[in-house]
């Protein structure tokens, strides 16, 4: 199994490009089981939770084609006219929760679905409940036996009113992929807002989806007999940019990160300046300036968006660690993702965690140590205190990251970071 050595204490200066949206990308690949028509998506990022996602929509009988394209990250071609089986098995949904999101389309298409309960980072229980309400709001009968969801909706879906009790990016998701094939018009309110389901909403329409409440909290779908051919870009990866800016703010280095899209960063951008980080954008091009002063503690909670994003909530924590002073982090979203904690600890942070909060007392410094990645974004808030830390770290069970992190040691190497991968 893969392992991370870093030693710390190397100043970062460079050049990253910030890849397409993990986060996006599996929703888009899903939207392909809704035509028959071939999806062409562009700047895609090559990552172990697209590499299943590909494995998934091939057994379903999904053909496609992927090329490196350069400059433009990957391009894939999707085409889905020859579906022969509508059952997603759990050898492969059990290691992405993402999943999941074939429920939709494959119901909307054709009526019927054999989808298994997903897993993916055990970050906490997020059930599926409300992905299948959502769709039994629009006619779907779903069972749930076995460990799988048998979902059939015999006489096709039906246009409905849906009002999510709470936000969730991946039931919004599935319920818009629905609604698109369905028989009358559908709302969707309390929808997430994330810049994910914008990307999809896009793409959807490039494939003659009528959508109404783009970016807001109320969706409209005035469902259509059938969709066509599109091509889409995946939006830049938010997440991964902010990563990148908490590496800036951690070490005092000077990054350049391209290709980003900045307004769907203002929470992120916000609570890193509060730390004392200073960025100059320009376009879709972020720099961080030297830093000159200690770093200050800050007080955030975790919100879906516009707010402060949960799958930033562990690289600040990592940041504040060596803050001057004592923050405070509340995670609202998901009930067990403070995992990597007690690996913080390990390299001398001084963290408290009490229910939902967390606190965070700076230290001096932190010290190399061996431990153990818990999932995705944990394991970046390692690399972020490794980065500083004095001697070596080793990051075990590293897979994680390549789930969402697209060639991160290359990148870090090239701006001057001593990082290598164990075999």
């Amino acid at each position: 199994m893969d392992k991370l050595r870093i030693v710390g204490g190397k100043p970062l200066h460079g050049t990253i490009r910030i890849a397409g949206a993990k986060n996006a990308a599996l929703p888009l690949m899903a939207a392909c089981l809704l035509s028959e028509r071939p999806v062409r998506l562009r700047n895609l990022p090559y990552l172990a939770d697209i590499v299943t996602m590909g494995k998934l929509l091939r057994q379903h009988g999904v053909t496609f084609h992927m090329h490196d394209a350069g400059e433009r990250g990957r391009e894939i071609t999707l085409h889905a006219e020859k579906i022969d089986n509508l059952t997603a098995p759990y050898d492969i949904v059990r290691t992405m929760r993402a999943s999941v999101l074939v429920l939709g389309p494959l119901l909307a298409r054709f009526g019927k679905a054999r989808v298994s309960l997903p897993g993916g980072c055990a970050i906490g229980t997020r059930p599926v409940d409300l992905h299948l309400k959502a769709l039994e709001a629009m006619g779907a009968e779903i069972d749930v036996k076995e460990g799988y969801l048998d979902a059939k909706a015999p006489q096709g879906l039906k246009g409905g009113d849906f009002t999510f009790p709470q936000v969730s990016v991946g039931a919004t998701e599935n319920a818009l992929m629905a609604a698109v094939l369905a028989d009358g018009t559908t709302r969707l309110s309390n929808a997430a807002r994330e810049p994910e389901i914008r990307d999809l909403a896009h793409l959807l329409q490039a494939m003659g989806a009528q959508i109404e409440g783009i970016d807001t909290s109320e969706l409209i779908i005035h469902g259509v007999t059938q969709l066509h051919a599109a091509t889409h870009d995946v939006l830049p990866d938010r997440i991964e940019a902010g990563s990148y800016l908490a590496i800036a703010a951690m070490t005092g280095g000077e990054l350049t990160l391209e290709h980003c899209q900045p307004d769907d960063m203002r929470a992120t951008l916000a609570a890193l300046e509060q730390t004392g980080l200073h960025t100059q954008i320009d376009g879709t091009t972020i720099r961080t300036l030297p830093r000159t002063a200690p770093l200050q503690p800050v007080h955030i909670t975790t919100e879906p968006h516009p707010g402060f994003p949960t799958d930033m909530q562990a690289q600040l924590m990592a940041v504040l660690c060596c803050a001057n002073g004592t923050s405070q982090l509340t995670e609202t979203i998901f009930e067990n993702r403070y995992m990597h904690v007690p690996e913080l600890a390990r390299m001398g942070a001084d963290i408290t965690v009490k229910g939902q909060m967390a606190s965070i007392t700076g230290v001096e410094k932190l010290t190399g140590a061996e431990v153990m990645a818990t999932d995705l974004r944990a394991s970046l808030s390692l690399v972020i205190a490794a980065l500083v830390a004095e001697g070596e770290t080793i990051i075990n069970r590293v897979y994680h990251l390549d789930r969402g992190y697209e060639r991160l040691e290359d990148k870090l190497k090239l701006c001057g970071a001593d990082i290598e991968r164990m075999h």
